[in-house]
Formats: structure tokens, C-alpha cells, sequence
């Protein structure tokens, strides 16, 4: 071996060149770069590359064709690699072709993102919650969420996939390698700078002709302009007479011309004026007067009432209490149809809040001030049951659209009022007799026992104490149910009136048919109320009795009558 005394000889200062040349080189190469590796060698598996390192690192084919790499596989190609180990435990070269391109396609979308510059890329494949998105350039997946798909719901996105499109990036997460992009932005920054151009045609007092009803709102009402661009008509531009929701004049659908009142270059809207088409119907309110009866046609129904027109664009309402005199809560749907001219009489002009109110019901004769002049109270009239509840029914009143109130107490004199009350049923034809007429309620009260013979009246001659026949029906623990002759109605005669001796005080004593004579204890002619008693009819023959029959010196005769006298005499003569 030859030994060098100098290092400043020409051999020396070229070895240290080479060898300074070579450790830069093994210096520059750091693990997590990406390098390039020049084909050297290729087999049925693997692919042999030049990285200038001690080593030749190799690449699976397979991973290769994967990535799309396919035209690389070539003797003198260069492909990029990612430098995962400079040396492994076998002191290989560890690279990786795949992570190379997936670390450069990260790093375009990182430069993409910053810029807020769109991408090129297809959905792939649907995930929960939304679609997987390749990007073309890099082949970098990225997801993309469903409600981020589109600005309209989509049920079928089959002609979305492995489309070429731009999405945005709205979401990157460096830590974890994740991207999340956006079809929807795309789509409504575009809608934006049509709508923008389209706004642009529109200018104050134009007029739009034929705009379509698309919704409502509490403030106001849209409409669709040409399927362009939709314009908010709010609620204080819809009429001059007060609206208080936009349903109550228009119907998804409906067609009406609109004024251009404002435009928003940047808000990008259109406001819209319907009032201002025509001029202020209220400056003709002077030609109608209070308390005259005018034509009116119905334009919209409500739950509430009608919308009516004196003349065009002069709109007031008919409230639903202002339809009927006797039905309450009428249903404006059933009592007429939008068009239908009808008479009213306004009730109200109201400058200020700009309102007008109608009645229907005043052009019409009151049916209760007809019934009461026509057939006042005591009058029996035919009817119909028209409807019934658990305690009363109601009777429509034969020639007036009257339903008069019927209650169970009024049914029959005797029988139980919830068992009379069953035996009416809807569209029986009954009489009746007008009880009551309250014509400031629109109250009719109707009586069906009344038409009928009282069977109290057999008391009218009657008097306490007065002896009647009655014949026994039924008895039982609680006394006698009796009825008596010429008379119709039950009487109960308690157990404590059958007797003077309460021995004989048993109902058990009547089997039922007996004829007995019995007082009357208790009339309250007002109060139909009567109480029968046997005992008191007792009591009262007894008093006869002794009044008749015993002599005012009864009793003086016995023997030991003046007793007492006799010992009163002594004990004063002793003293």
C-alpha cells in the first residue's frame, strides 16, 4: 500500500474532490422527500431504480399500474418516489412510488385551496353520508358531503357519476390527510352571477306582466318572474285595504301583473308592488254610505269570512258572524262560491285604518222577530228534530230557518227525560209549543209536553187533607207507588205515611190492583209537587171519630176520677 507524505499533490486534491462530491449527495437525500428514480431494470414483478444511492431501490409493478404509472414502466423513464428509509434491517432502500403522487396530488390541493380556486374532479362512488370524489389530476380522494351535492334535493345522482366537474374545496385537515369538497358551492356562485345579470334588466317602474304565485311568507308573498328570478311583493304592497296574511288574496298559481318598486344590485332582489298598479280605491269611498245595501262580489273564502269587492280593488270583508242570523260559526265554503254577486249592507267605513265592514244578515229579514210576531210564545208550530245532544234536542221550525231548543225536561209530563230522549231521532216530525223568544240571543226554547194535557191539572180542584182513591202499581222497601183514578201520573206514598201503627207500616202488606183511599199532605199547585198520605188519612178519620162520637163528660163516671180531688181536700184540711 502506498502511503502519501503530502496531501497537497494532485492525486490528493482529486480523491478529496470525489469523495466531497459523494457525501453531499448521500446528504441531500432525506427521508420523507420525494426523489426521482431513473429505470434501470425490469422483471415480471418489479422494477429496478437509479436514486444515486449505494443500493438500487425496487418498486412492485402492480403498484405501479395501480397509481395509472403504466407508460413509466420503461428502461430510462423517471419516475417519482417517495425516500420512506435510506436503509431497512436487510440495508435496502425502502420507496414508494404511490405515497410519492399522493403527497404531490396534497400538495396541489393544499396550493388550490389557499388560492379558493376550484377543482376538476368525479364523484367515484357513494359512502354514508355523501359520494367519494377522485380528483383527475392527482387521483387524490376527497369527500364530498350530501347535502353538498347540489342546491336542490336530488333523489338519483346516477348521471353525476364519473362526470368530470369542478367542486370546492371547503375543508382541509392537514393532521389527517383529508379534503372535503363542495358540487353545491359551484353551482350557486354560478346561479349568483346569473342572477346578478338578470337583476341588472330589471329598473325601478317597470312593469312585469303575468308573474306566477310561487309561496307565501308572514311578511309577503312570491312570485316567479319568467322562471328567472322570483320578486317579494310584501304584505303592506298586496292591496290599499288591510291584508293580514297573503293567503287571503291569492292562490298558489295565480297570475298578476306587478310594478318594479325597488332593486338590490347586491342583495341581488327585486321588490314589487301590486297596490300601486291602480290608484286608491279608498278616494272613492265617499260614493257609499252607511247602512245601504250595495252588490258585492265574492273574490276569496275563508275560514273566517268572505273577501268581497264593491268595485275593483275596493276589497272588504264579510265576517262569518255577518252571514247568518241563526247559524252560528256558517262555513263561508258552503254558503257561497267565489264570483257570487251578493247583497250587502255596510256596516262600517273606517278612513283611518282604511276598512270597511258588510253584513249579508241585515239584508234579510230577522227569523226570530218573524217567529215572534207571526207565532209568539203559546203558539204550536210543526218541526223537525234537526240535531241532538245528550240533554236536549233541536227542532227546526217548520217555514223559518230557526232551530228551536228542545230540553229532555220538556219531552213528556211522566216518563224519565233520558229515556224520552232516546226515542227522537234525526228527521222525526214532531209539534211543539214556543216557550221563550230571545231575540237578543237569536234563542227560540220549544216545548213538546206542553201540546199535551197536563195530568197535574187533577189537582187543580184539589185541597191538603182532601180524601182521594188510588190504586196501588208496585211497592217496595222505600213505600207504595200509587196512581190515582182519573189521573195519569205516579205518586209515591212514602213507607212512613202507609199507617198510624208502625206494625202495619209494611209495603210487604200490598201485593199491586188494590184500590185504597189516601190524603193529600202536601199541593204546591206552582211546583207540581204532591205528597199522598195513608196515615194522615187515618189520623184525620180517628179525630172524626172522637169529635163525633165521645160525650164532653166522658171519663167523670170511673170510680177513681175524682181521686185526686179528694187528696187535694185532705192534705188542706190538715194543714
Amino acid at each position: 500500500m502506498e502511503i502519501f507524505k503530502s496531501v497537497n499533490t494532485e492525486a490528493s486534491k482529486e480523491f478529496q474532490k470525489l469523495l466531497d462530491s459523494q457525501f453531499t449527495k448521500t446528504q441531500s437525500l432525506v427521508e420523507g422527500k420525494i426523489i426521482e428514480g431513473i429505470v434501470t431494470k425490469i422483471t415480471e414483478k418489479f422494477v429496478f431504480l437509479d436514486c444515486g444511492l449505494k443500493s438500487e431501490p425496487i418498486l412492485d409493478i402492480n403498484e405501479l399500474k395501480t397509481i395509472g404509472l403504466e407508460k413509466k414502466i420503461k428502461v430510462g423513464e423517471k419516475i417519482p418516489v417517495l425516500l420512506e428509509r435510506l436503509e431497512d434491517k436487510e440495508g435496502n432502500v425502502v420507496v414508494s412510488a404511490s405515497k410519492a403522487q399522493k403527497i404531490k396530488g396534497w400538495d396541489i390541493l393544499v396550493e388550490a385551496f389557499e388560492k379558493n380556486e376550484p377543482i376538476i374532479g368525479k364523484i367515484t362512488s357513494k359512502c354514508k353520508g355523501g359520494v367519494i370524489v377522485e380528483h383527475v389530476d392527482t387521483g387524490s380522494l376527497m369527500f364530498c358531503p350530501g347535502s353538498q351535492i347540489s342546491d336542490t334535493p336530488l333523489k338519483d345522482i346516477s348521471h353525476l357519476m364519473n362526470e368530470p366537474q369542478k367542486f370546492a374545496l371547503i375543508k382541509m385537515d392537514k393532521v389527517r390527510g383529508n379534503a372535503c369538497v363542495s358540487r353545491r358551492q359551484i353551482i350557486s356562485s354560478s346561479k349568483k352571477e346569473d342572477k346578478a345579470k338578470i337583476v341588472e334588466k330589471y329598473k325601478v317602474g317597470d312593469i312585469i306582466k303575468n308573474a306566477i304565485v310561487k309561496g307565501y311568507s308572514s311578511f309577503g308573498c312570491f312570485f316567479n318572474v319568467n322562471n328567472e328570478i322570483d320578486c317579494l311583493v310584501h304584505l303592506q304592497e298586496i292591496s290599499y285595504s288591510r291584508v293580514s296574511h297573503p293567503e287571503e288574496i291569492f292562490t298558489i298559481g295565480d297570475k298578476h301583473d306587478l310594478l318594479v318598486i325597488s332593486v338590490d344590485k347586491e342583495k341581488l332582489q327585486v321588490g314589487c308592488s301590486i297596490k300601486q298598479l291602480s290608484p286608491d280605491p279608498f278616494e272613492k269611498i265617499s260614493n257609499y254610505e252607511l247602512n245601504k245595501k250595495y252588490e258585492v262580489k265574492v273574490i276569496k273564502l275563508m275560514d273566517f269570512g268572505a273577501f268581497c269587492e264593491l268595485e275593483p280593488g275596493l276589497t272588504t270583508l264579510l265576517h262569518s258572524s255577518e252571514i247568518s242570523w241563526t247559524r252560528k260559526n256558517v262555513s263561508p265554503k258552503k254558503a257561497f262560491k267565489v264570483g257570487d254577486k251578493i247583497m250587502c249592507v255596510i256596516t262600517e267605513i273606517d278612513k283611518e285604518k282604511r276598512r270597511i265592514a258588510i253584513s249579508h244578515k241585515l239584508t234579510i229579514d230577522n227569523p226570530i222577530k218573524v217567529l215572534s210576531e207571526k207565532s209568539p210564545v203559546g203558539s204550536i208550530i210543526d218541526g223537525v228534530v234537526d240535531s241532538s245532544n245528550d240533554y236536549a234536542i233541536y227542532v227546526k221550525l217548520a217555514g223559518y230557518d230557526i232551530s228551536g231548543f228542545l230540553h229532555c225536561n220538556d219531552l213528556h209530563y211522566t216518563n224519565d227525560p233520558e229515556t224520552e230522549l232516546k226515542k227522537y231521532k234525526i228527521g222525526n216530525k214532531i209539534k211543539v209549543k214556543i216557550l221563550e223568544i230571545k231575540e237578543d240571543q237569536q234563542k227560540v226554547r220549544v216545548g213538546l209536553k206542553q201540546t199535551q194535557k197536563d195530568p197535574f191539572d187533577y189537582f187543580n180542584d184539589k185541597k191538603i187533607n182532601e180524601t182521594i182513591t188510588v190504586k196501588i202499581i208496585s211497592s217496595d222497601n222505600k213505600g207504595l207507588l200509587v196512581q190515582p183514578e182519573g189521573c195519569e201520573m205516579n205518586i209515591l206514598i212514602k213507607k212512613s205515611q202507609i199507617a198510624v201503627s208502625a206494625s202495619d207500616a209494611r209495603p210487604s202488606r200490598f201485593v199491586g190492583g188494590e184500590r185504597i183511599d189516601c190524603a193529600i199532605a202536601e199541593l204546591n199547585l206552582e211546583k207540581r209537587k204532591v205528597s199522598l198520605s195513608i196515615k194522615l188519612l187515618e189520623e184525620i178519620q180517628n179525630k172524626e171519630a172522637v169529635t163525633k162520637f165521645s160525650s164532653p163528660l166522658s171519663g167523670k163516671n170511673l170510680p177513681f176520677s175524682t181521686l185526686s180531688d179528694k187528696l187535694k181536700k185532705k192534705d188542706k184540711e190538715k194543714k
